[in-house]
């Protein structure tokens, strides 16, 4: 029997990530998604190339779709080819949409993709439930994360003596 995180990362290849994400966001829940493509949009991803960067997913007519996220066209595509900004429907199962529609209506929640990736031979895409952060609040996690930094460095150096 594989455990679970060998199992899960087991015929992943991520193509695109949303670092900025954390930094400007609160991650509350994330969740998986399916990608509706087209044939030259897939042929793109396989190459690694896609951009997340203002990239985000709403709720429209009962659907999730990912706006913003750029996938540049695939150039022996010839006519062919898609349009690098469309909008791109997102598959889930109904009772995950309706929960995901219903928390996004709170006030200031939104859908952040933080990843595009292959799992097998299906496009997929991780979001997350995020919150935005203040100004402060970045700040703050900085500050956090810089503490934790210099923590584990001082103990690494306590253990090689």
């Amino acid at each position: 029997m594989k455990t679970a995180s060998k199992k899960d990362s087991e015929g992943v290849k991520i193509v695109a990530q949303n670092r900025a994400a954390s930094y400007n966001y609160t991650l509350l829940d994330k969740l998986e998604a399916g990608i509706v493509l087209v044939g030259t949009e897939v042929k793109t991803l396989r190459e690694g190339k896609a951009s997340l960067r203002e990239s985000y997913a709403e709720v429209r007519k009962g659907e999730l779709w990912l706006v913003n996220c750029h996938i540049p066209e695939y150039r022996p595509g010839g006519p062919w080819n898609h349009d690098p900004m469309r909008p791109r429907k997102l598959l889930l199962h109904r009772r995950e949409m309706d929960r995901m529609a219903g928390r996004v209506q709170q006030k200031g929640l939104t859908l952040v993709p933080l990843k595009i990736y292959f799992r097998g031979s299906r496009a997929k895409c991780e979001l997350a439930l995020a919150q935005g952060k203040k100004f402060h609040d970045r700040r703050q996690a900085e500050r956090d994360s810089e503490a934790k930094k210099e923590a584990r460095e001082a103990i690494a150096r306590y253990r090689r003596r």
